[in-house]
């Protein structure tokens, strides 16, 4: 109970910026001042917090305000893209410490791909200076489907050869840090929850651009996995009943007519890009579609429809899943995002408010990420933060 109790007042410093006091706190989470007082002599002694600073302007003594402090921990994180393997050293507050960018190496070798990041990291724990005692641990997002309760990623698209590998496994063997593993759309709602301010607070959901699109879950502040860890895997909605068939045999998915390969692929029909890039490697995948992003900006008519078409398809799988969880918010983000953003921040939020079957009672929010670029890595570091000290209802178990 001490232990749940300690992360629910960290949760609370957290989550307010300036800072809180202890009588603050004890109204908020309900505990008495003495117990306050016990579990914050605690967290500073465990340098998690700081005492930064007194306020008051009326009667009695000045209160002495708690906040986090960034030193007292740090986690890693590693983004696994088809594309592009980001990293990052995070501080406790979510602030970015270091971080660097590779493309992901080619081929179907997982052991190949997992010894270049070990060395990666490695590097960049030198080079941000941070004291490696006070790194709790190492996450990873990767690329759906996966086995959560053993750190697997099982046959992802776009990564040949990794057909149930033992990510989680292999990473703490070859880094020596403990590792979680997650979803990388997952990773996302966790890193927005975590360092992405107001858009991070409530009720959900992270629509997540990338090779593939999915969406990252949040309600009523807690992040919702699913049973095996795979939810918001929204690739067989069908948002074009006229479309493309998709490999799971119905016509119009949002795999099959949304995705970036599918429109790279349709702007190789129509003469907009040339060579094959639709068909490449994740890397290819993504330098065509940035390149179809510049042409419908510099004016290509051609290359605008198809991003116009795009987001309407977006919107309607986007309404099918605001629509069954009743969200507040929806954030995209990922890394295929910025090339989008502006379009779709424009023509997105209409068509989302014309068919919320909430709309007459709430309205929903439209935003891109807070977080920025890295939101898979910082999500990843932010597993470690979050399995760490965040409040669990695992941690009122009483141990038997």
């Amino acid at each position: 109970m001490g232990d749940f109790n300690l992360t629910v007042i960290l949760d609370a410093i957290r989550r307010t910026s300036g800072g809180l006091s202890r009588v603050e706190l004890a109204q908020i989470v309900g505990l008495s001042p003495q117990t306050i007082s016990n579990i914050s002599r605690r967290l500073l002694d465990q340098n998690l917090i700081v005492e930064a600073g007194k306020e008051g302007s009326g009667p009695g003594k000045p209160r002495t305000i708690l906040r986090l402090n960034p030193g007292g921990m740090y986690a890693l994180g590693v983004h696994l893209d088809p594309a592009v393997t980001t990293f990052v050293v995070l501080d406790l507050v979510g602030a970015v410490v270091r971080h660097s960018r590779i493309k992901t190496p080619g081929g179907n070798d997982p052991s190949a791909v997992i010894t270049t990041i070990a060395n990666e990291i490695a590097q960049l724990v030198a080079e941000s200076g941070v004291d490696q005692h006070r790194i709790a641990g190492l996450g990873v997002a990767a690329p759906g489907p996966i086995d959560l309760d053993n750190g697997t990623v099982v046959d992802p698209p776009l990564l040949p050869g990794w057909d149930r590998v033992e990510l989680r496994d292999a990473l703490a063997r070859a880094t020596g840090y403990s590792v979680l593993v997650d979803k990388d759309v997952t990773s996302a709602a966790v890193a927005e929850t975590w360092a992405g301010g107001p858009s991070g607070a409530g009720s959900f959901v992270f629509m997540y651009m990338g090779t593939g699109i999915g969406c990252g879950i949040v309600l009523n502040d807690e992040v919702v996995r699913g049973t095996s860890g795979n939810a918001g895997e929204i690739g067989h909605i069908v948002v074009d009943p006229d479309g493309p068939e998709c490999d799971c045999g119905q016509h119009g998915c949002v795999k099959s007519s949304a995705i970036p390969q599918v429109l790279v692929a349709e702007a190789e029909a129509a003469g907009i890009l040339d060579g094959s890039g639709s068909e490449g490697s994740g890397a290819e995948v993504q330098q065509s579609f940035s390149r179809l992003c510049e042409l419908a900006d510099e004016g290509n008519e051609k290359a605008a429809a198809i991003l116009d078409k795009s987001a309407v398809l977006v919107a309607r799988a986007a309404s099918v899943v605001t629509n069954a969880l009743d969200v507040e918010r929806v954030v995209f983000g990922g890394p295929f995002w910025s090339g989008l953003a502006e379009r779709y921040l424009d023509r997105i939020p209409p068509l989302l408010d014309a068919n919320s079957a909430a709309r007459l009672i709430h309205p929903i929010e439209v935003v891109g990420t807070g977080v920025g670029e890295d939101v898979g890595a910082i999500g990843a570091a932010s597993l470690v933060l979050e399995h760490t000290l965040a409040p669990r209802a695992q941690r009122l178990l009483l141990e038997s």
